[in-house]
C-alpha cells in the first residue's frame, strides 16, 4: 500500500462508521473523531505534557481540545498559518494575554488568527511538545498526514533554527509500555520526555492506528503482499501516540529530519512559502 491508499482506507472507514465528528466528510483532512476530548485528557496525564512550557499544535478540529487544555494549563501554543503563506508563519497564543473566558474562542481556527501573534521562525521559543494531526500512525512512530507536507516543513524550518531537537530523549527499559500491546498500565503517565527535549505526539482514534486491533487497513494487511509504506526521509516520527483508550510510547526507530530537504522542494513551492524562499541555498 502507498500512503494515499492508506489515507483513503482510513477516511472511508470513518465515513462508513460512526466515529467521525464535524467537519464532514472526513476525507482530505485530519479526521475529527469521537473521543478527541478523552485523547487530549490522556495526553495531559503524560510527563511530556506536564513538563512542557511551550507547544506547537496543528489547527485541525481533533486537536482543538489539546489547544484549549494547553492554554488553560498556562502553556504557550504556536500554530502555523495555513500553507506557511505569511513571512511570520507561526501564530503565538499567549495564555497571559488571553482571558480564561475567551480561551474557547481563541483556540478555534478563526480565533487563532484573531488572538494569535504572528511570529517569525527566529522568534519561536524552544518547543517542548509538538502535537501533530494524523490520518494514520503506527505503534513504532510512523505518521501519515493528509498529504500536503506542511507539518514536516514546519518541523524542518524550526529544526534549522534549533527550536526543536534532532534527538528524542529515550526512556530506560520498558517504562510505561506493556510488551504485549504497547499499552501503558492504567494511570501510568510516564513517557520518554525529559527536560529540554522536544517530544512529538499525536492524538488519534484507534481506526488510525494502522497496526492496531481496530486498524482501518487491517483487512488489507492480511494480504501477505500488502505492507504499510515506509516513512520518507522528511517525515517526522512520533514519540507518543495517544488514543481515547491508550497511550503508546513508540520508542521509534525512525530518524528525525535534520532540517529542510531542499532537493524535495520545487521552484513553485519555494516561491509560495516566504520562509523557504528567504532561506533557499544559492545552489538550489
Amino acid at each position: 500500500m502507498d500512503k494515499q491508499a492508506v489515507r483513503e482506507a482510513v477516511w472511508d472507514a470513518f465515513d462508513e462508521g460512526d466515529q467521525a465528528r464535524f467537519p464532514f466528510p472526513p476525507h482530505d483532512r485530519i479526521p475529527n473523531f469521537a473521543g478527541a476530548d478523552e485523547a487530549a485528557a490522556r495526553l495531559a496525564e503524560t510527563e511530556a505534557w506536564e513538563s512542557a512550557a511551550t507547544l506547537k499544535a496543528n489547527p485541525d478540529a481533533p486537536q482543538l481540545p489539546v489547544r484549549r487544555a494547553a492554554l488553560r494549563a498556562g502553556k504557550a501554543v504556536y500554530v502555523a498559518q495555513p500553507r506557511l503563506r505569511d513571512p511570520n508563519p507561526f501564530l503565538r497564543l499567549d495564555p497571559a494575554e488571553i482571558p480564561p473566558e475567551e480561551i474557547d474562542d481563541a483556540t478555534t481556527v478563526s480565533g487563532i488568527s484573531e488572538y494569535g501573534t504572528p511570529t517569525a521562525p527566529e522568534d519561536v521559543a524552544h518547543v517542548d511538545l509538538i502535537v501533530a494531526g494524523s490520518v494514520g500512525v503506527t505503534t513504532d512512530g510512523a505518521r501519515i498526514g493528509k498529504g500536503e507536507g506542511y507539518s514536516d516543513l514546519e518541523w524542518a524550518v524550526l529544526r534549522e533554527l534549533d527550536a526543536v531537537d534532532s534527538e528524542a530523549q529515550r526512556a530506560s527499559g520498558g517504562e510505561g509500555r506493556s510488551p504485549s500491546d504497547n499499552r501503558a498500565p492504567p494511570g501510568d503517565s510516564r513517557t520518554q520526555s525529559d527536560d529540554g527535549v522536544t517530544t512529538v505526539a499525536t492524538t488519534v482514534h484507534e481506526l488510525s492506528v494502522l497496526d492496531g486491533p481496530e486498524s482501518a487497513v487491517r483487512t488489507a494487511l492480511t494480504d501477505p503482499d500488502a505492507e504499510l509504506p515506509a516513512p520518507d526521509a522528511h517525515d517526522v516520527p512520533l514519540d507518543l501516540v495517544v488514543t481515547p483508550e491508550r497511550t503508546i510510547r513508540t520508542d521509534t526507530p525512525h530518524a528525525r529530519p535534520e532540517g529542510i530537504d531542499w532537493d524535495a522542494l520545487d521552484a513553485e513551492r519555494l516561491s509560495e512559502i516566504p520562509v523557504l524562499a528567504n532561506r533557499t541555498p544559492e545552489e538550489k
